[in-house]
């Protein structure tokens, strides 16, 4: 059964698993739905159309599934969905989407999610970030898997940032950040590719080199966009599967981006 402190506010038609354990003074509202082993501390307040997976701590004075921070929303039930097994600390602020995407803001699983980390609107978060003390995500953003946000970094409304790039301490992102990428300083540049990131997950020696050749290709060789994609797309020429799965992630995120690289 769920364990619920007597002071904790639960609504009635929440759904709770078993095993959810929902600390003094929470407020649950009518709308969430919160999967087995999932622990929602103290004065946390959950609501809106939230559903929440299973096996995640979310800490003490966090808000999780208020409307969004958008003017023009006029009042639509929209949603907001977490994954499974994410750590998110005390002071986030986690809003539902909006009607201008999809209408969903979702976190992936595997997440490790720092304190007063708000996510706005239409976020969309992947699998095994690390988003640092203070991360600000604007509305629409969408962070790829194994993405590291560093603390008190800001990051602008409709920004894309790649699979396994890391930002640096206080950026300041306006513009896309392609995969595999340090970005850090004022205004924010790419210093080198991951490598750090990558040796830690596994990534061979083979692969770490194609990432290398496309960091050169696109921000050393003083190529246009277009000309970096056309020789990255030669790179998959005789490569191992992985490899090559490494060049059309790059690949599709440049075809997607909107906004500009941080070059």
């Amino acid at each position: 059964m769920a364990k619920i402190h007597a002071t904790a506010l639960v609504d009635p038609k929440a759904q709770i698993d078993e095993g959810v354990e929902i600390g003094p003074y929470a407020v649950i509202g009518p709308q969430v739905r919160i999967g087995a082993g999932t622990r929602i501390g103290p004065h946390t307040v959950v609501e809106g159309r939230t559903t929440i997976g299973r096996d995640n701590h979310i800490y003490q004075f966090a808000s999780i599934g208020a409307m969004p921070q958008d003017m023009s929303h006029g009042g639509e039930v929209t949603e907001l969905v977490i994954g499974d097994r994410n750590t998110i600390r005390e002071f986030c602020t986690f809003n539902t989407g909006t009607f201008k995407e999809q209408g969903v803001t979702r976190v992936g699983s595997d997440n490790w999610i720092m304190a007063y980390v708000h996510l706005a609107h239409d976020v969309v978060v992947g699998d095994h970030c690390v988003l640092a003390n203070n991360a600000t995500l604007a509305g629409h953003v969408h962070v790829g898997d194994w993405a590291t946000i560093g603390g008190l970094t800001g990051v602008h409304q409709f920004v894309h940032i790649g699979a396994h790039a890391m930002i640096g301490f206080q950026g300041h992102v306006a513009q896309d950040v392609a995969p595999y990428m340090t970005v850090d300083g004022n205004p924010l540049t790419v210093r080198a590719v991951n490598l750090t990131g990558l040796r830690r997950r596994g990534f061979s020696n083979e692969r770490i080199g194609i990432i290398r050749q496309m960091h050169k290709l696109l921000f050393r060789d003083g190529l246009t966009l277009e000309q970096s994609v056309q020789q990255i797309e030669a790179l998959k020429a005789d490569q191992a599967a992985d490899t090559v799965a490494d060049v059309q992630l790059m690949l599709d995120f440049l075809a997607a981006a909107k906004r500009g690289l941080v070059r």
